[in-house]
């Protein structure tokens, strides 16, 4: 009530300092104290307005006119120094070669925007010194949550965000910090439902594509698909496990590798699309048919993956559900003031796509019957 009647008030004594028209010239640079004028309320009431305080609603809609009508921006470096945020959320992430990682960051900067954040985006590309310079970015822009979406950084550079008190949403790994999320990937439900697919077709022989050794959503993945082979039944062969790099180059060459063995497989499981598409690359160019000669999987489902020839069979990860959780969590964690124990874990469901690229294995009835 207190706030209302000295709104009121303030309305009252700025009427008469309310501007008389005219046209700006393009160069004027507007402040505060225009909006302040031409909605005629007072700087402090604008100022509430903008940073999303209680104000009333009346008043909330003739600032916001008032901005609209001035061209007024905010000085958010200003606004930083007063209220001790930046509003600014920073995204770690591995290479924007990769079209999964853009298509995220793309999502992320939609619930970010939407939550009034701005995003701060950095790549490591798997090296150490830039992985120290991506966090060091972090910390002088005074960001207000970090999401790390790449592999391979230490748990010293985490820390160092950490020890600030800086929110953080990690991928599939721990950290003993109050106010880190961790989003944990259910990779074995999603290969488990490729490799049952897979059986349901009729494969028994099916070989994989894996990720660089040293990454640990490749492990994970791998580790995922070996499981899932022995619970559907099916032999596992190590000749038929190729390590790739999760580039289309890498995939190349990894189908090369199995069209190279004596005893080759029906169906060629991947590790992430971009593998895959480079695996129906070299099939195309040997002359062979997908799906009638292989069948093929992925795991990511990018954009890409609906656009192949034919149309990829893929395991879905939601780059939605992981930047909605993400902006979420750490909107969540730097708005509290309270110690918020443990680390939280927040679970994302991979689901199977199934499109163009799986079939029967070659030589069956049902193959023969259908050629």
């Amino acid at each position: 009530m207190v706030s209302r009647v000295k709104e009121e008030s303030e309305e009252r004594e700025s009427k008469t300092s309310r501007p008389t028209g005219g046209m700006r010239k393009a160069s004027e640079r507007v402040g505060i104290r225009a909006v302040a004028r031409l909605a005629g309320v007072s700087i402090a009431t604008v100022s509430r307005t903008l940073n999303g305080a209680v104000v009333d609603p009346k008043m909330v809609k003739r600032v916001r006119k008032a901005v609209d009508e001035c061209g007024y921006v905010p000085n958010t470096l200003g606004r930083a120094l007063v209220s001790g945020r930046s509003k600014i959320l920073g995204v770690i992430i591995s290479n924007l070669t990769n079209p999964f990682f853009p298509e995220l960051i793309q999502r992320f900067d939609d619930f970010a925007v939407e939550r009034g954040y701005e995003i701060l985006v950095a790549a490591t590309y798997y090296d150490e010194n830039r992985m120290s310079h991506c966090v060091r970015r972090m910390i002088e822009r005074n960001v207000d949550g970090v999401a790390v979406m790449s592999i391979g950084i230490d748990d010293s550079s985490l820390e160092q965000l950490a020890q600030r008190e800086i929110p953080l949403v990690l991928v599939d790994r721990e950290l003993n910090s109050a106010r880190t999320s961790v989003l944990q990937i259910d990779y074995h439900s999603g290969i488990r439902a490729g490799v049952q697919h897979l059986a349901d077709l009729g494969h028994r022989n099916i070989a994989f594509v894996s990720g660089p050794a040293k990454s640990h959503p490749a492990n994970v993945r791998l580790t995922a698909f070996s499981r899932s082979l022995l619970e559907c039944g099916i032999q596992n062969k190590s000749t038929w496990i190729i390590e790739g790099d999760h580039t289309v180059e890498g995939g190349r060459r990894a189908m090369q590798q199995v069209l190279a063995l004596r005893d080759l497989p029906t169906a060629v499981m991947c590790s992430n699309d971009m593998t895959a598409i480079g695996v129906l690359h070299t099939l195309h160019q040997e002359g062979l048919r997908v799906p009638e000669d292989l069948s093929v999987i992925g795991f990511d489902d990018i954009y890409m993956a609906q656009v192949t020839i034919p149309p990829l069979t893929t395991i879905k990860v939601s780059q939605i559900e992981i930047a909605r959780a993400s902006v979420d969590a750490l909107c969540v964690s730097s708005s509290s003031l309270q110690h918020l124990g443990n680390s939280r874990k927040l679970n994302i469901q991979p689901s199977l796509v199934v499109r163009k690229s799986t079939g029967f294995p070659r030589g069956t009835m049902h193959d023969l019957l259908v050629g």
